[in-house]
C-alpha cells in the first residue's frame, strides 16, 4: 500500500467516530496493538528530543524499505506513534520524504492534542524523515 493509500484509509476509519472521546480510545486502542520495541532500542540516542512523554524510535532498513519500531511511556502517545508507523513504516526514503502529513489536520489531531502533544507529534514526524533522509545519505 502506498503512503497515500495508508493516510486515506486512516482518514475513513476515523470519519466513522461521532466524537472525539471515541477518536481518543481508537487512538490508545492502535498503541496496544504496537509491536513492542526491542529493549536494546530503547535508549537515548532514540529518544525523540521535544515530545513531552518519552517516545523510543527506531529504523532498520529492509529491501529498500525503512521498517520502524517505537514505544512510549503514555498510552496516547504510544496510540500516535502508533498511527504514523502504520503510515511510514516499510516505505522507501523517497517517499517518505516526498509525502505529506495532511492527513493529520483532515482527522483533526494536532487541534485536538495539548500544545506539547502536538509538539510532540511534529517531533515524531520529522525524526522519521531525519531516518529517510540518513538512509538517502548513505
Amino acid at each position: 500500500m502506498t503512503i497515500k493509500e495508508i493516510q486515506e484509509e486512516i482518514i475513513d476509519e476515523f470519519s466513522m467516530f461521532d466524537d472525539w472521546m471515541e477518536r481518543y480510545e481508537y487512538i490508545i486502542d492502535l498503541g496496544k496493538s504496537l509491536a513492542i520495541i526491542d529493549s536494546e532500542y530503547k535508549v537515548d540516542e532514540n529518544l525523540i528530543k521535544g515530545c513531552q512523554s518519552k517516545v523510543w524510535l527506531h529504523s532498520e532498513l529492509n529491501n529498500d524499505k525503512l521498517i520502524f519500531t517505537a514505544d512510549s511511556d503514555a498510552i496516547l502517545t504510544k496510540g500516535i506513534v502508533a498511527l504514523l508507523l502504520r503510515v511510514f513504516s516499510e516505505q522507501k526514503s523517497e517517499d517518505i520524504l516526498a509525502a505529506d502529513t495532511a492527513f493529520i489536520d483532515e482527522i483533526g489531531l494536532k487541534e485536538h492534542l495539548s500544545p506539547t502533544r502536538a509538539n510532540g507529534l511534529v517531533s515524531m514526524v520529522k525524526q522519521i524523515k531525519m531516518y529517510a533522509i540518513a538512509l538517502q545519505a548513505k
